[in-house]
């Protein structure tokens, strides 16, 4: 798309009949909406993405009250080990699930991000094709 533009724009600097100044302003105008909406994407998604982490953060620490009670209340020094195993292990299946829900979640805001400057790069392919 950038080399048919460029060449566009030098065939356009050259030409008798001057540059089509229709077409130079659609791709300053097209550029600067697909921007807009791709920037539009990253923030909604940087919003719902740093919403769920401050979520999950906070649940995390009202695991660790639960865990700091459990440990305090045991009776025994194998029962506190028990009730920190017990965190641990829960921590880490916690930890594997919300990286793996992160890493969807990014893919998904990158993909938004792209979709709107590809719909535009699209469709300005098939108009340019068309006054060829």
């Amino acid at each position: 798309m950038i080399a048919a533009r460029t060449g566009r724009m030098a065939s356009d600097l050259t030409s008798a009949t001057g540059p089509d100044l229709k077409e130079l302003s659609l791709m300053s105008s097209e550029k600067a909406e697909a921007l807009t909406a791709s920037a539009g994407a990253v923030a909604a998604s940087a919003g719902a993405i740093g919403r769920r982490l401050g979520q999950a953060a906070m649940d995390e620490g009202a695991h660790v009250l639960r865990a700091a009670a459990a440990i305090g209340e045991a009776r025994t020094p194998a029962q506190a080990a028990e009730a920190q195993f017990r965190y641990a292990l829960g921590w880490w299946s916690r930890a594997a699930n919300q990286a793996l829900t992160l890493n969807d979640a990014l893919m998904k805001a990158q993909a938004d991000a792209v979709a709107p400057i590809h719909k535009t790069a699209t469709a300005n392919a098939k108009r340019l094709r068309k006054k060829t």
